[in-house]
């Protein structure tokens, strides 16, 4: 009896252009959120073989004719006020899209309501749609860090963790802010978990990368008019930023709708925003392979510096990962957490990986020396 070979290698189409690079076959392909509405393609000429069709949109004479030859397609309901099949990350200006200052109307905010409505208890078809979405946008991440066969990224990410409640005028938001854009004038590419406090001070550092330190302190005294993220005004002050210096340079955050009360930072410029905050908090720690900045913060930071320890203690994603410590009195002195990870990391190959500092260049310096480990 002969074992049929198993096909391992499925090719994703995300372009009309690479459809016709395909030479017209498809098979053990999957092709996402095209629109062929406009486009007249023989698809009796094209070959379908284990073909899947992802949110694409086309007349129902083709629908039918793939369908008799076998294709596999979905589409989503036209109620979700987000597309599950989309083929690239969000920016801030699509989730802002709607926003006014007298009245939040973005969709960003019209998704959060979607997902609060039954946060705690999903249906399927809801489950099904938001998997599908946050795997989208796993793929959005794939796309724009460019992983080799070992898990590493083209991109140099440094991730960053830290209080969502920092104040834009508490010190530790402006060191984060000063260690941010020195990280990107050496090569690294900044990630956050996208929201207020740390998070922002991160991208707001990482965007005025390559700029003059003074429009950095300018921005940040705009900031300071409304220092906190419930405060009136708290995006205008953004806006006004992103208007006075409109050439920032690129940083990535990675949110979620689970605190999605918490308002979205407006400085990143590739934003992978999840359903899922389980997904989302272990994929900012897996892609940040050139370390991460622990700012202060509370439980949510707490829980991120073991989850990361946990990740280098066993090389979960085939390497070991700085971890730089930006407070002293904090890990030191306050909660004892660095002597507690150096501790448990006595004998590990990590051990040499942590660092504890108050200086945004000592952070630097250190990543610089300490490059990721393969395990």
């Amino acid at each position: 009896m002969t074992i049929p070979k198993p096909e391992t290698f499925i090719t994703s189409i995300r372009s009309l252009e690479e459809l016709l690079e395909n030479s017209f076959s498809l098979r053990n392909c999957t092709l996402q959120a095209l629109d062929f509405r406009s486009k007249k393609l023989n698809w009796q000429q094209v070959e379908i073989d284990n073909t899947c069709f992802l949110g694409c949109q086309m007349p129902l004479e083709e629908e039918l004719v793939l369908r008799q030859k076998g294709a596999h397609i979905f589409t989503a309901p036209d109620n979700l006020p987000y597309n599950p099949f989309r083929s690239s990350l969000y920016t801030w200006q699509e989730l802002m899209q709607g926003y006014t200052p007298e009245q939040d109307n973005s969709l960003d905010w019209q998704i959060y309501q979607h997902f609060s409505a039954a946060r705690y208890h999903h249906n399927i078809n809801e489950a099904l749609w938001q998997r599908i979405h946050d795997h989208a946008i796993d793929d959005g991440l794939r796309q724009l860090l460019h992983f080799d066969h070992n898990g590493m990224t083209q991109k140099k990410v440094v991730g960053f963790m830290g209080g969502h409640s920092a104040r834009r005028d508490d010190p530790f938001y402006i060191k984060s802010a000063h260690t941010a854009k020195r990280l990107g004038e050496n090569g690294y590419f900044v990630a956050s978990g996208g929201g207020p406090g740390i998070m922002e001070a991160a991208n707001l550092g990482a965007y005025f990368a390559h700029q003059p330190l003074y429009h950095l302190e300018e921005a940040l005294q705009l900031l300071q008019q409304a220092p906190y993220y419930k405060d009136k005004g708290y995006h205008a002050c953004a806006l006004e930023v992103l208007s006075r210096f409109p050439q920032g340079q690129q940083s990535l955050a990675i949110p979620t709708w689970f605190y999605g009360h918490e308002p979205s930072n407006l400085f990143a410029s590739h934003i992978a925003k999840y359903f899922s905050n389980s997904i989302r908090e272990d994929t900012l720690l897996a892609v940040s392979l050139y370390g991460i900045v622990f700012a202060p913060g509370s439980a949510g930071t707490t829980q991120e510096i073991f989850m990361d320890a946990t990740q280098n203690h066993y090389g979960t994603f085939n390497y070991y990962s700085p971890m730089v410590f930006l407070g002293r009195k904090r890990y030191e002195i306050d909660t004892l957490i660095y002597p507690l990870l150096r501790q448990l990391a006595w004998g590990k190959p990590f051990y040499d990986l942590l660092y504890l500092t108050d200086e945004p260049q000592e952070v630097v310096d250190f990543l610089q020396q300490h490059p990721p480990v393969k395990v």
